[in-house]
């Protein structure tokens, strides 16, 4: 039987890759000292929201996650960020593997509204394992699954998110709207020969905004 614990040690923004994505750098230790063959990890990415203290500004753009602030007491809960997997190569002792986790900027997910919402400080993460672990045993080659009580704990700062966005995505944000509503958004930025979608926007948020000014500010 093989015993493993598990810690992670830091986390980088991965600088090429298909999607925005952290790297976590997972520490994996085997106890006694056996002939790890391989490992089928999988982890369980959770945000322990509770265990932060979030300022003004925060709670004020929380709002869309938790409600107003005077009902954090029964809504401020842990988030589910995501689920991911590694092949842990085979080693003794101890080793170290990257844990790749994609983000998205979608902000029709709730970690990213949460993400986003931060201005600085650490974002406490709980991981939860589950796999297969492939070792030596007394009878030649054994497996074993690894059980839920195994976890580790990490606080990952709030700026290597925005260090994986930023590089992703410099400058902008990312929004999904109904097909429809995008149809009348095109038509509105042709029929007004505005070059850009932003142009479009600026121009309908203008608008709006005199519109809604007493006239003795216009």
């Amino acid at each position: 039987m093989v015993e493993l614990n598990f810690s992670i040690e830091g986390a980088e923004a991965l600088a090429f890759a298909a999607q925005p994505t952290i790297v976590l750098k997972l520490r994996v230790v085997a106890q006694g000292g056996e002939a790890v063959r391989s490992i089928s990890l999988g982890a369980q990415v959770r945000i322990a929201a509770t265990q932060r203290a979030y300022a003004a500004l925060e709670q004020d753009r929380l709002l869309d996650v938790f409600g107003e602030p005077a009902r954090w007491g029964q809504t401020l809960k842990s988030l589910l960020w995501t689920m991911t997997s590694v092949q842990v190569p085979g080693f003794r002792g101890q080793t170290v593997v990257d844990l790749a986790i994609p983000c998205t900027y979608d902000f029709e997910v709730v970690s990213a509204k949460y993400f986003d919402a931060l201005q600085d400080g650490s974002i406490p993460l709980e991981l939860l394992f589950s796999g297969t672990v492939f070792y030596v045993g007394e009878v030649g080659l054994q497996a074993e699954q690894i059980g839920w009580d195994k976890e580790a704990h990490f606080s990952l700062p709030v700026q290597v998110w925005k260090d994986v966005i930023r590089l992703y995505f410099p400058n902008t944000a990312w929004l999904r709207v109904h097909k429809d509503t995008f149809d009348r958004l095109n038509r509105y930025r042709m029929h007004n020969a505005l070059p850009t979608w932003e142009a479009a926007l600026d121009s309908l948020l203008s608008a709006s905004e005199n519109q809604q000014q007493p006239a003795w500010t216009r």
